[in-house]
């Protein structure tokens, strides 16, 4: 997949949610264009996370945390979608 279709995937109208949800699945090993694309989460639920982060007052944390990590077998706890990007990961 190109980064011109892993972009098309995004919210624009929420880019900074999309991008730290993006980022905190590449962390766990998890593609979320590709898992759309392959059938494993579904357009409604990655939108579902996407609003969560959107929604989230942890936006600085999330972000100095992802800037420390490359890859983790898990994510902070107050990350609002840990339990559903940690269970799309293959690593558990």
């Amino acid at each position: 997949m190109s980064a011109t279709e892993d972009q098309m995937i995004g919210y624009v109208e929420a880019p900074k949610a999309w991008w730290l949800t993006y980022g905190m699945a590449r962390v766990v090993g998890v593609n979320l264009p590709h898992a759309v694309l392959d059938g494993f989460v579904k357009r409604s639920e990655l939108a579902a996370m996407v609003s969560r982060c959107q929604s989230c007052g942890k936006a600085d944390a999330c972000s100095a945390w992802l800037a420390q990590v490359v890859t983790e077998p898990q994510l902070p706890v107050f990350c609002r979608n840990k339990a559903e990007l940690e269970a799309l990961s293959p690593r558990n």
